[in-house]
């Protein structure tokens, strides 16, 4: 069974339309799928995929200490496709205790015998059970939008997420564990991470136990999706995030792929369809087929993966971000001489566009003069 967990450093970049649409595309090429929505606190993936009001849900299985697992794992109308609820409704769920998260983990562990493909909705941010439950696979894929909060945001949850790799491969009293809470209760703290210095300096300390991240590391294969693009060029700030990960982390990012912003997902949300069963012909629907052929010809456990490799994942997403660009611009096309779409139509699409762009730059000068001040007080991020 393939564990695939999808995070995302902020909310609202589509990181919960990707695990749905993903889970009907394996699916639908004939995998056996569970979804599961560990966005707890907020659960709503059921809705994403027009599930009925759930029965049983993560919550109540927690919630009852005598609850079986298997009994909270439902149907949906889509062949091929399971699904595990969260649950929204009960308090301290976006907050698991380390014995509740290791029974969900169990629970997951007991699919394996007529599960192909178990795909993680996670919450947003960096909480540790996020992080762990994130950790479960050496491949979880990352969803980002191309605004500045949103690559920033992603690079963090990833910097976390080493983190607690490096916990979890530091055994508990060792010196290399004491080392780093050391470092942790200092003023900045492990904000002034730059791993490859700091692992140079742990293995004076303790060599054993930095052999032992190096080796999980190695393992440690992350993927980014860009979700929400509007121009070709948004793909590129991808780029941005791969150096901060190799520079400040020693981290190589493999890109798994673009999907455009496309209104058509909302309808299908309204429709409680997923987008790919709503539109299958659609650009964000093509986008997420590609997406799910890239993971089911992929290896799990790949080895030797090179610097070779990840450089063709990022050509390969600047290609597809030309490509559907104008597909995009041709369908557009085509629905101002078929009469579908008028230039009524057009102009709200654009105004809109020009009030989201014009947010944006609201929101890029707001932390430019955080980043200004910063640097003014003798902050070094």
């Amino acid at each position: 069974m393939r564990v695939i967990p999808i995070a995302s450093g902020k909310g609202g970049v589509g990181k919960s339309l990707l695990a749905a649409n993903l889970s009907v595309a394996f699916a639908q090429r004939g995998m056996r799928v569970v979804l599961a929505d560990l966005d707890l606190g907020a659960s709503n993936l059921h809705l994403i995929i027009g599930h009925r009001k759930p029965g049983g849900s993560l919550g109540s299985f927690l919630s009852d200490g005598k609850s079986v697992f298997a009994n909270i794992v439902a149907d949906t109308d889509i062949a091929g496709l399971r699904f595990i609820p969260g649950d929204a409704e009960i308090p301290g769920m976006a907050t698991l205790k380390p014995a509740e998260r290791r029974r969900i983990v169990r629970g997951f562990q007991s699919l394996k015998n007529n599960t192909d493909i178990l795909v993680l909705d996670l919450g947003a941010g960096t909480h540790q059970p996020i992080l762990e439950f994130f950790l479960t696979s050496s491949t979880g894929i990352v969803v980002s939008a191309p605004t500045v909060t949103a690559i920033l945001n992603a690079y963090v949850f990833l910097k976390n997420a080493v983190f607690r790799l490096m916990y979890t491969s530091f055994s508990k009293g060792s010196p290399a564990f004491k080392h780093i809470e050391m470092l942790r209760k200092t003023e900045n703290g492990l904000r002034m991470l730059y791993l490859p210095r700091m692992l140079t300096e742990l293995e004076t300390v303790d060599g054993p136990s930095v052999a032992a991240f190096r080796a999980n590391m190695a393992k440690f294969r992350p993927r980014l999706v860009m979700n929400m693009l509007d121009d070709p060029k948004d793909s590129e700030v991808a780029l941005k995030i791969r150096r901060s990960c190799e520079s400040y982390l020693g981290l190589s990012l493999e890109h798994l792929g673009i999907l455009y912003r496309d209104g058509i997902q909302d309808t299908a949300l309204a429709s409680r369809l997923p987008v790919v069963l709503y539109k299958p012909a659609a650009i964000i629907s093509q986008g997420i087929y590609r997406i799910a052929d890239k993971l089911i010809a992929a290896v799990e456990e790949e080895e030797d993966f090179t610097t070779e490799d990840i450089d063709a994942s990022f050509e390969e997403a600047a290609y597809e971000a030309e490509s559907d660009f104008e597909n995009k611009m041709e369908y557009v096309e085509d629905l101002l001489h078929s009469g579908t779409l008028s230039q009524g139509d057009l102009l709200e699409t654009v105004k809109t566009q020009q009030i989201e762009i014009a947010k944006l730059k609201k929101e890029n000068n707001f932390l430019k003069l955080k980043l200004s001040r910063a640097i003014t007080q003798g902050y070094r991020p």
